[in-house]
């Protein structure tokens, strides 16, 4: 079992960075996929990055590629966001998920919420204009 805990959201201003971490437990997490989303209130829970197991593969939402990057430290079973030039528009709860079934990367499951079997309670951030 993977129990995922995130941290790091706040308030900030637009064009100011901030990097949120999901702390894992659970001797297996560094074999799972791991993917971050987030949601609006009142809209469905988007995709925004996702990465393999071992670190080596990525993929971004078009809406933060260039602004945003995931990356993990399997030794501290972390993942992490890194979030540049924040925008108004990013606000939201931020979920970090791990994924059992995604093997091969890339690939369009990545972005699938039901493809993620554990998931994290969830992290706010507000941009300010």
């Amino acid at each position: 079992q993977v129990q995922l805990v995130e941290s790091g959201g706040g308030l900030v201003q637009a064009g100011d960075s901030l990097r949120l971490s999901c702390a894992a437990s659970g001797r297996t997490f560094s074999s799972y996929s791991v993917g971050w989303f987030r949601q609006a209130p009142g809209k469905e829970r988007d995709f925004v990055a996702a990465m393999d197991w071992s670190g080596g593969s990525t993929t971004y939402a078009d809406s933060v590629k260039g602004r945003f990057t995931i990356s993990r430290d399997n030794s501290k079973n972390t993942v992490y966001l890194q979030m540049n030039s924040l925008k108004p528009e990013d606000t939201a709860v931020y979920y970090c998920a791990a994924s059992s079934s995604i093997v091969v990367f890339p690939t369009p499951r990545s972005s699938a919420p039901d493809q993620y079997d554990h998931w994290g309670q969830g992290t706010q951030v507000t941009v300010s204009s």
